[in-house]
């Protein structure tokens, strides 16, 4: 299993490195040439939302990206160290891409979605890490949108995510099929 690591500063113009890197480690790995737009894609908004709640929360900690080649799959996974305090998937999947149980801490949503129901799993979160003695303010509603509505771009993009996270921060997690990969 060989593995690229790639760590960056949450600055927004550091992303599109890392989408050119992913691609070509994606290519070199064996994934179809067809399929790269849309690795660059889900690698450029999962990094995106990283930034942007690096950004929010004014952490000074790299934004993690780890591109890692298994036998038959090619995998990404964006890594951020941001309070999660609740996010949405579509498809009702809540962290862990493809389990039907409800999680602890899951609820239905205002639609009367919820879990096993199909729709969107919201679940209620943690505190900043290190906080000692102080509640910190929650991220503002309106600040999590766009994360959210970069989630839906990538479960969009890309058949296999697995979206995971607590208090510490969160991994989006993404795979692709490989064929035979050509070396120059």
């Amino acid at each position: 299993m060989a593995t690229v690591e790639l760590l960056f500063s949450a600055l927004p113009e550091h992303v599109r490195t890392a989408r050119l890197v992913a691609a070509a480690v994606a290519r070199r790995a064996g994934v179809d040439e067809a399929v790269l737009d849309e690795v660059r894609l889900a690698v450029g908004e999962a990094c995106t939302r990283a930034v942007g709640l690096h950004m929010s929360h004014g952490l000074s900690s790299p934004v993690r990206v780890s591109l890692i080649e298994d036998e038959k799959k090619f995998s990404i996974e964006v890594g951020d160290e941001a309070p999660h305090r609740r996010f949405s998937l579509p498809g009702g999947t809540l962290g862990t891409g493809a389990s039907a149980a409800p999680q602890a801490g899951a609820k239905a949503n205002e639609n009367g979605n919820g879990p096993g129901g199909g729709g969107l799993v919201e679940a209620e979160g943690a505190l900043l890490p290190g906080a000692r003695d102080e509640i910190p303010e929650p991220v503002p509603e309106e600040d999590e949108g766009d994360g959210e509505m970069g989630l839906a771009v990538i479960s969009g993009l890309v058949d296999d995510v697995e979206v995971t996270t607590d208090e510490h921060g969160g991994v989006i997690r993404m795979s692709w099929p490989t064929t035979e990969p050509v070396l120059p």
